[in-house]
């Protein structure tokens, strides 16, 4: 019997690596490379997944599963009785099944759109992708261990807020300036405010070419010092396969996405009203009093038990008992949802106490730093997170100085006595407070907690990479006209959602509410305005997760890993 021409990826266990230098050695005593079985079990214990799931969500997995035994394990990929679950065929990305479920579905479109496309026309033999596969899961378990030790809490409410924060300020006063002067144009005062190497010069009919130019060489050169961190010494001198996986990452990844559409203004109302239509589907009863007892009438009516003449003979009766209903329902629907809002903020404070202080959990974060020396390693000054530079970013994006300069003066004089109070008894939001615990569960449990990232990997994918492939072209951008249209219903399902006394307190009508969030709607509208604010972003995420590369050039780190460039 002959030898099939592609064989089972069975080597794609991480092998041992000769003489490692001291970065990758510090990543494989801090990640230990595991067999599928035994890198599955801890994350299961650490945070469990709900169990129940819909028959719909068990058959996409089932698709992605299939999809990604297509591409990256061909010879498993027929049906049988015999046939190995993808953990076993595929060394591990993560701690967690669904995460690997989801990032091994992402590698497998773009090594099918990206290697396959080229690679296949040459050989069948799979050793290439196999190695491919291979470098990407010992960067995703080293990535992860990283990750883990990130003070994720400053980084989501005090450093990423203050970037934003930044952006609005200079939109303002870049247009300001422009209005007041007329002598240059409002990118040009905005990249002297807020400048960025790899969006310099401001782009113009005649430097709109190098402009770009930059941006690409400086993708480039982030995913070159990011693989001179991550990948191990053998590896890393192989240059036809670290420039391959250097120019996936800077082109197909950050290119189409921040360098694409994800920065047009148009691009990111549109994710607003489907964040806003999901949050109001949450939000609002999902039926009032009326609809259900509509939906009881025809229920009657459809099994025969209600006829239509005892219906006509009542109808005032049915009118009045229609509008009593309805307020009858509203008030228990209400009802329920201040029992369900107090018994969350009880609960959730009556754990909070019981739980770590916030101070002694930053203390281990910080002696795991991913940082070599730990003498080097930035000293944590843990601030109170009713003082997080979120707030400041909020009151700022509303304007609040400005239009209601009352509600902010009381809000910052609440704040203040909730954090520096000369009672103690009523510093309840300083670090290790009674507040300042309950914020902390909240931000922990219900907005950093990994049981989540499965289903965000799933909705990026599906995004990004409709139908398991790459986007077609992107089409012409959307009209004037159509991108005022997007503008007017992010600002009226944004203002839909607003309390009505604040819109009263502002003495606005509902239709100027709507015409000022419009307004400030605005400060998105720039894609070259927003790619200063994405790549700043992208570059403090860099630099906390890769401190190495905050310190030495991709140069520098080359050297030291010994690879000539």
């Amino acid at each position: 019997m002959t030898q099939p021409l592609l064989r089972a990826p069975t080597t794609l266990q991480p092998r041992p690596k000769a003489n490692p230098t001291s970065s990758s050695a510090s990543l494989d005593t801090q990640t230990p490379l595991r067999t599928p079985h035994q890198s599955r079990q801890p994350s299961e214990g650490r945070h469990p997944v709900s169990k129940r799931s819909s028959p719909k969500d068990n058959a996409s997995d089932r698709a992605t599963t299939a999809f990604i035994r297509r591409v990256l394990c061909p010879p498993h990929a027929g049906g049988g009785s015999d046939i190995k679950p993808i953990e076993e065929l595929l060394p591990p990305l993560t701690s967690s099944n669904n995460v690997d479920l989801q990032l091994y579905a992402i590698i497998a479109i773009l090594v099918k759109e990206c290697i396959y496309s080229w690679y296949g026309k040459i050989t069948a033999d799979q050793m290439f992708v196999e190695e491919v596969v291979r470098i990407v899961a010992h960067c995703t378990r080293g990535l992860e261990g990283r990750i883990r030790k990130l003070d994720l809490e400053s980084l989501v409410l005090d450093e990423i807020p203050e970037l934003v924060e930044n952006h609005i300020i200079a939109y303002r006063v870049s247009h300001s300036s422009v209005r007041a002067s007329g002598t240059f144009s409002h990118r040009t005062a905005y990249h002297e405010l807020n400048p960025h190497p790899a969006l310099s010069p401001v782009p113009d009919s005649s430097r709109d070419t190098e402009q770009s130019r930059h941006e690409a060489d400086y993708r480039k050169l982030m995913a070159q010092g990011a693989l001179a961190v991550m990948l191990p010494t053998e590896d890393l001198d192989n240059t036809c396969l670290r420039t391959l996986v250097a120019d996936v990452i800077a082109e197909t990844i950050l290119g189409r996405s921040i360098g694409g559409r994800v920065s047009e203004g148009w691009f990111i109302w549109a994710v607003m009203i489907k964040a806003m239509e999901a949050v109001k589907a949450q939000v609002d009863p999902r039926a009032t009093g009326e609809e259900i007892e509509v939906d009881t009438r025809s229920r009657l009516e459809k099994f025969g038990l209600l006829s239509e003449r005892g219906e006509d003979t009542r109808p005032s009766v049915d009118g009045r008992r229609s509008a009593f209903s309805e307020v009858f329902w509203r008030f228990l629907q209400y009802g329920y949802l201040a029992i369900l809002t107090v018994q969350f903020v009880v609960v959730g404070l009556l754990t909070a106490t019981s739980e770590p202080r916030r101070s002694t959990w930053s203390a281990r974060v910080t002696a795991d730093s991913p940082v070599a020396n730990p003498i080097e390693a930035p000293a944590t000054v843990l601030r109170p997170l009713l003082d997080s530079r979120i707030f400041s970013m909020l009151s700022t994006l509303l304007d609040l100085s400005y239009r209601m300069p009352w509600l902010s003066g009381s809000l910052a004089l609440l704040q203040q006595h909730l954090v520096a109070s000369p009672l103690v008894v009523l510093r309840v939001g300083a670090v290790d407070g009674l507040l300042d615990q309950y914020l902390h569960h909240l931000l922990i449990n219900h907005i950093l907690n990994p049981s989540y990232i499965p289903s965000l990997l799933s909705i990026l994918r599906k995004n990004l990479f409709p139908r398991n492939a790459l986007p077609p072209p992107a089409p012409e951008s959307p009209t004037p006209e159509q991108q005022a249209e997007l503008k007017r219903q992010c600002a009226e399902s944004l203002s839909a959602l607003l309390p009505d006394f604040l819109a009263r307190a502002a003495g606005l009508s509902p239709e100027g509410l709507v015409k000022e969030v419009e307004t400030e709607l605005d400060v998105w509208s720039d894609a070259y305005l927003n790619k200063h604010l994405a790549y700043q972003i992208l570059d403090l995420i860099v630099v906390r997760v890769l401190p190495e590369l905050g310190e030495k050039g991709v140069k520098e780190l080359m050297e030291a890993r010994g690879i000539d460039v």
